[in-house]
């Protein structure tokens, strides 16, 4: 087996005594990523008793993908960073008027909350869920400002993902107007359905990827959809249910 990332002991801020632990590794076709979901950085506060648990997280995708003929979409993670923890930038929360948050998990009205535009996130555009998971919506700048190189970590069908600040620029853009049904008001980012992708408008196609130096791969970037929503290559049934091989809780915020 070669190991390419030796383990971390990073202190976690916020919590003193918890240490974060990452090792990435591969063996053959398959590169693995495993860690305890702790990040290296202060994280919070959000909604009352929301705290970092630690994780058993071990993704594995492809060490050497490649593209496809289809588009995949619907993973629950995008991928993991570096530093191992979970890159989920949708969410299971739908514009529901009868509830007294005004979301629920109720899909009938068609508009699904955007992580970034309708949940609580602390300074590193992250929270936790149900369980204490620890998982970013966003770009967490504590990470990407002590990046050695582009390489912020991996998405679900093994591509890189990079993270190059304002070099690399969405082609998702915010609709104009108001919204014809549902929450009504004009498309200001509190739901996936504010946005729509204009082909060629930045340099990122659908999934947020391109080529960089003849290699596809996917890009963070600062503006929705911070990670990629959708795969060209084959993705790992690791990051279908949410927690490596473990279904989803609820991401409430």
């Amino acid at each position: 087996m070669k190991t390419l990332g030796t383990t971390l002991a990073l202190t976690l801020l916020t919590g003193g005594a918890v240490q974060a632990h990452v090792t990435i590794t591969v063996d053959g076709d398959q590169r693995c990523i495993a860690s305890n979901g702790v990040p290296d950085h202060e994280t919070g506060p959000w909604r009352a008793g929301a705290t970092v648990e630690e994780q058993d997280h071990r993704f594995c995708m492809d060490a050497t993908p490649g593209l496809t003929d289809t588009i995949t979409r619907g993973a629950r993670v995008s991928g993991i960073t570096l530093t191992g923890i979970p890159l989920r930038p949708g969410t299971a929360e739908y514009y529901d008027a009868t509830s007294e948050r005004g979301y629920s998990r109720d899909p009938s009205s068609g508009w699904n909350v955007e992580g970034m535009g309708g949940l609580i996130m602390d300074a590193q555009n992250a929270h936790v869920d149900g369980q204490g998971m620890y998982h970013y919506h966003g770009i967490p700048s504590a990470v990407t400002s002590q990046l050695e190189s582009t390489l912020f970590g991996y998405a679900a069908d093994g591509f890189e993902i990079h993270y190059m600040g304002d070099q690399a620029q969405s082609s998702w853009q915010l609709k104009s107007g108001e919204r014809d049904s549902g929450p009504g008001g004009v498309h200001d980012g509190t739901y996936e359905q504010d946005y729509e992708y204009v082909a060629q408008s930045g340099t990122l196609d659908e999934c947020n990827g391109a080529l960089l130096d003849g290699q596809y791969v996917y890009f963070a970037t600062d503006t929705y959809p911070f990670f990629p929503r959708c795969f060209k290559g084959t993705v790992s049934s690791d990051f279908i249910g949410g927690r490596g091989d473990q279904p989803p809780p609820g991401d409430g915020g």
